[in-house]
């Protein structure tokens, strides 16, 4: 359609968004479906974060607000990055938008200019490379494999830096993998940004508080304070506070990027609901004990979905460190058939053939940029869970 931009032409509908949506549809036409695309927690938002809603409304705190975010919330940011990452940062330096999405794509808007490059490690977020579409930008995309479990080295980051590039986009616990980097792994990676002044650093902190087995997280502002005046930390409510509804982000990171951010939000959405950032400031204030409590169920859950996956013939699925996802290869199934006699070829093929045997909805590999996998979201109940595995074993030990 002539009419329509065309920068659109390159980008694709959220994949993740898409299976939900025909898990929902189907579910709705009587269907016997289980859907694990879904990356958001299955607990309720805390009691004493909805109480603080409550008494925001009660109390008239209905109106707008300052475009960057409430005055009360900046600040309970600001002591968040202290506190959780031994990072400074005055309120001048933060930005609250309409969910994490909304700081990435804001950020890359304010920033790109066509030709810019941006490093993207796969498996991604199924949004990064769109986003940096949308913004005019080219995404400079870094196959990471199961071999270093799916963690980027220092030499694949090194090679793909060239003097386009303007950000690496980074994410640790990683969607879909999980997998986080260790301390001494993101010093490698530093090491390597020290060596390229020009590059710019978005690190999605998504997943921050949701780590397993002792692992200690860390952010690249607070492995190298090199990097503090051109990194932007990006974290949020959504995951490890059970508020993906609420839609809040923040972001924190050098004044004239947060300024050119804000620019961008005044003139698309203003302000974040006021409502959903008074709960936001309950939520980073007030008690965390509950999120290792989510965390003991989430492990739990890990170790269930890894160990039967692992029982399944053709699947080989590695432990993750973080988020609540897994990432299993789907190699072994390649080129086998159904029992109806269609082929799989890739990893599309496979999840598509088991929600329609099976009903179980995963999101395919190719979304996020690396074949053959799928991604597994483990944020529902241990029964469901346990159910949609033996689904998955059925339909695998199915395939000739």
């Amino acid at each position: 359609m002539p009419f329509l931009a065309d920068s659109l032409a390159r980008v694709k509908p959220s994949a993740t968004m898409a299976i939900s949506d025909q898990a929902r549809n189907m579910k709705a036409a009587g269907h016997d479906v289980i859907s694990l695309s879904a990356g958001e927690p299955d607990f309720d938002t805390p009691d004493n974060i909805k109480a603080a809603a409550i008494r925001a409304i009660e109390a008239g705190d209905t109106k707008y607000t300052d475009v960057s975010g409430t005055p009360d919330l900046k600040a309970a940011v600001a002591a968040k990055f202290k506190r959780d990452n031994g990072l400074d940062y005055g309120t001048d330096q933060i930005i609250v938008c309409t969910g994490g999405k909304q700081v990435l794509y804001s950020a890359l808007i304010a920033s790109i200019n066509p030709g810019d490059e941006v490093v993207i490690p796969a498996p991604f977020w199924v949004s990064y490379p769109d986003m940096v579409y949308l913004a005019g930008g080219t995404p400079v995309i870094v196959d990471v494999t199961a071999e270093t479990a799916f963690r980027m080295t220092a030499d694949a980051l090194e090679a793909a830096i060239t003097p386009k590039t303007k950000w690496l986009i980074f994410n640790s616990p990683s969607n879909p993998s999980g997998a986080a980097y260790s301390r001494d792994e993101l010093k490698a990676l530093t090491d390597v940004l020290m060596r390229h002044p020009h590059v710019w650093v978005m690190t999605d902190d998504m997943y921050e508080h949701l780590v397993y087995d002792d692992f200690t997280f860390a952010t690249p502002a607070q492995v190298e304070p090199g990097l503090y005046d051109r990194t932007l930390t990006v974290n949020g409510v959504s995951k490890a506070y059970c508020m993906t509804g609420w839609r809040i982000g923040f972001a924190a990171g050098p004044v004239a990027l947060i300024k050119a951010m804000s620019k961008v939000q005044s003139q698309s959405t203003s302000n974040p609901a006021s409502i959903s950032q008074a709960a936001a400031v309950e939520a980073l204030n007030g008690p965390q004990d509950f999120i290792a409590e989510h965390n003991e169920i989430f492990k739990q859950r890990r170790d269930l979905v890894v160990s039967m996956l692992n029982q399944a013939n053709g699947i080989s699925c590695l432990t993750p460190e973080g988020a609540f996802y897994v990432y299993p290869s789907c190699a072994g199934c390649i080129g086998k058939s159904t029992p109806s006699g269609n082929v799989i070829e890739n990893d599309l093929d496979f999840i598509t053939e088991l929600l329609a045997a099976e009903g179980v909805a995963v999101v395919h590999g190719e979304a996020f940029g690396l074949s053959p996998h799928f991604r597994i979201s483990y944020a529902t109940s241990t029964e469901a869970l346990e159910d949609a595995c033996q689904r998955i074993q059925r339909f695998c030990g199915s395939l000739k």
